[in-house]
């Protein structure tokens, strides 16, 4: 299964964004990618007043999205903003493409270092994988990382990856976190884990303010036995990896995480 991870920095204004989605879909098509994954917040960054942008997954953007994955023949996982009650927003990942059309409601909301999502966005309620090529794969996105249950959840719906779209907070100790929760979740549910991110703004030449999460870059592929098989740095790139679906059934058999799990004492 070869996938695509496009790390770039979206704006504020979603045809802005939309016309880089077209082009790092085409760019991952050329490179032979079955899936294109971009990352949380490609829609609109986050600092954009999120409910002026935000569209339901019938509407204008979504469609776009759609066209694209049809137009280059793979399917693409990209973060928007889908209308909810209350004046707030959903975060939303659309997977869309051939044979799939799916969508994520962000679950974990990032209410920590000093940022409250959930003033502006609802929560999501539902575990989503999609089946690509016969190969399945759940979703999840940015905060989600600090919870290894959804990935083990991911793993008993009978996924052997996990697609892993962010818009991570930059600070200090935040790189380090990163790199070590997402090695983590592969390890602890024995799954493929892609995991982009939003490049860092400064690495591209993009001036921001504000305390909004808008990226660290450091984008990358850990297997299902927690090594970094690929990476990319924090400026904007594409990075292009295989996943061995097969190596996924020979680490499980090795270290029989899933299968000793007791979870009948840890509810």
């Amino acid at each position: 299964m070869r996938i695509a991870l496009s790390q770039l920095t979206t704006g504020s204004d979603p045809e802005k964004n939309l016309r880089l989605v077209a082009e790092w879909t085409s760019r991952a098509a050329g490179a032979g990618a079955r899936i294109v994954v971009f990352p949380e917040a490609s829609m609109a960054c986050f600092g954009t007043p999120l409910a002026d942008v935000a569209e339901p997954l019938d509407g204008p953007w979504a469609d776009a999205v759609r066209d694209i994955a049809e137009a280059a023949g793979v399917v693409v996982v990209a973060g928007m903003f889908t209308p909810a009650s209350g004046g707030r927003v959903t975060n939303t990942l659309l997977a869309t493409g051939p044979g799939v059309d799916a969508a994520y409601d962000k679950i974990h909301l990032y209410d920590a270092f000093g940022y409250a999502e959930s003033q502006t966005v609802a929560a999501g309620s539902r575990i989503v994988t999609i089946d690509v090529d016969g190969v399945r794969l759940g979703l999840a996105t940015c905060y989600d990382v600090r919870f290894p249950e959804l990935f083990r959840a991911h793993a008993d719906a009978g996924a052997v990856g996990t697609l892993l779209s962010a818009s991570w907070g930059a600070g200090s100790g935040k790189l380090d976190q990163w790199e070590l929760l997402v090695r983590a979740r592969a390890l602890d549910a024995t799954v493929w884990v892609a995991a982009v991110d939003q490049a860092d703004p400064a690495a591209a030449g993009v001036v921001v303010g504000g305390t909004a999460p808008t990226g660290i870059g450091h984008s990358r592929v850990v297997g299902p036995d927690g090594t970094v098989r690929h990476r990319l740095d924090a400026e904007p790139g594409l990075l292009v990896a295989d996943l061995n679906v097969a190596e996924v059934a020979a680490v499980r058999e090795k270290t029989s995480v899933l299968a000793n799990r007791r979870p009948e004492l840890l509810r």
